[in-house]
């Protein structure tokens, strides 16, 4: 009688390829090799699954299984009004900037009675030279003008008592003309010399250097104890009132969308305070070295704003009427930019766009829209031209299409 005897040795059954008379350790080592990249094999298709299912729900909503159009998110614009603004640099300056020098002989600067940084009127006294020579010889002038007068009096007197004693005889009407003439050269000499004085005057006067205008103090150059004269360059410089402006640097295309009056914030480097200012002229030039143009922008007097200093503008150049879509809707190649609309039959047709202005709401589309259209808002990439979709209005819970709802 046989009897079959079932013996359990705690070993797993072998698989093809390993040795059963092999080391037993080393078998269960295989064993488990293998079990371990199957798990690895398993995760990763895993992971490519739900990667899949979470690209398609963000871009697309393409619609699974065989022979169906892919869902996407599709809406009308309409159109926006929205104001253009246009990005720009450039630096600060004094809007009438008016350097002052020597007027004068010049001389040894005696006193500098401003400082940078100071308002000053008309008139003002910004530095005083000396004028001691001057002054003695101003003194001489006034002294000879009383000596001609002393003559033309002498002269006149003269003059009368001669015409007293023409009637009696004892003076000719030769004399009476020529006592005539030494009266009238004596009063011309009073005359030139109070001219001679008045210039001594005019030009000691000038030996002070004054504000031609009021205004901010922008730059003091000379010091007490330098030696002036109309060769020395620029002394001071004062912006006219305290009128600043900002130098803004546009392109050809920026400028000509820009007219003066337009208005403008400008915010100067290292701080956050915003100015308002306006275009007060447009540069009829273009550089070109660079292709750029200057928009002057006018503003007030402020502590931060600095001549010469850095700053950025945004400039309101308008407002433009036009759709906004999203960058998401916006697609580019070798021919320009387009958007894929939804044409008959549910096609996703092609239609090419100019974009425009960039705003935190969207992209104006200047030309190729009219903004009833129905636009492909997402996943336009995933699409081929002429390709049946199908469109769901943004908002609105994908619908199965109908062939998907039969089956």
């Amino acid at each position: 009688m046989n009897y079959e005897t079932t013996v359990d040795t705690g070993q797993e059954p072998y698989l093809d390829g390993d040795d059963p008379l092999g080391d037993p350790d080393e078998v269960r080592a295989k064993q488990r090799k293998r079990r371990l990249l199957a798990i690895a094999a398993v995760a990763l298709l895993v992971l490519i699954v739900v990667a899949m299912m979470a690209k398609g729900g963000e871009d697309a909503e393409f619609a699974s299984g065989s022979g169906q159009a892919p869902s996407v998110t599709v809406s009308s614009p309409g159109t926006t009004t929205v104001q253009r603004e246009i990005q720009t640099t450039g630096t600060l300056a004094a809007r009438r900037e008016m350097p002052v020098g020597v007027v004068g002989e010049g001389g040894r600067v005696v006193s500098v009675p401003v400082e940078a940084g100071q308002w000053v009127r008309k008139g003002q006294v910004l530095a005083v030279i000396d004028r001691s020579v001057q002054s003695q010889q101003a003194v001489s002038s006034e002294a000879q003008v009383e000596v001609a007068r002393a003559d033309a009096k002498l002269a006149e007197a003269n003059l009368a008592r001669a015409l007293k004693l023409v009637d009696r005889g004892f003076i000719s009407t030769a004399d009476v003309e020529r006592l005539t003439a030494t009266r009238d050269a004596a009063v011309a000499r009073v005359k030139v010399a109070e001219a001679q004085y008045r210039e001594l005057l005019a030009r000691n006067a000038r030996l002070n250097i004054v504000a031609p205008e009021a205004g901010l103090l922008l730059e003091r150059n000379v010091e007490p104890g330098q030696v002036v004269s109309p060769g020395s360059g620029t002394l001071f410089s004062i912006a006219k009132g305290g009128e600043m402006e900002m130098l803004a640097e546009l392109g050809e295309t920026d400028l000509a969308a820009i007219s003066p009056g337009v208005t403008a914030q400008v915010v100067p480097a290292g701080t956050d305070k915003s100015f308002t200012g306006e275009v007060w002229q447009v540069a009829p030039v273009i550089s070109e070295q660079n292709r750029q143009g200057i928009a002057r922008i006018a503003l007030s007097y402020a502590p931060d704003l600095r001549p010469g200093g850095f700053a950025t503008a945004t400039i309101v150049s308008g407002t433009v009427v036009a759709p906004m879509l999203p960058e998401s809707a916006i697609l580019s190649d070798d021919n320009g930019s387009y958007v894929y609309v939804v044409g008959e039959d549910s096609k996703a047709l092609r239609q090419n766009v100019e974009t425009g202005l960039v705003t935190d709401g969207g992209i104006a589309i200047v030309s190729g829209l009219s903004g009833s259209e129905r636009v492909v808002m997402r996943a336009g990439g995933f699409l081929t031209e002429g390709e049946t979709i199908n469109p769901v209005i943004e908002g609105a819970e994908p619908q199965q299409p109908a062939a998907a709802q039969d089956s």
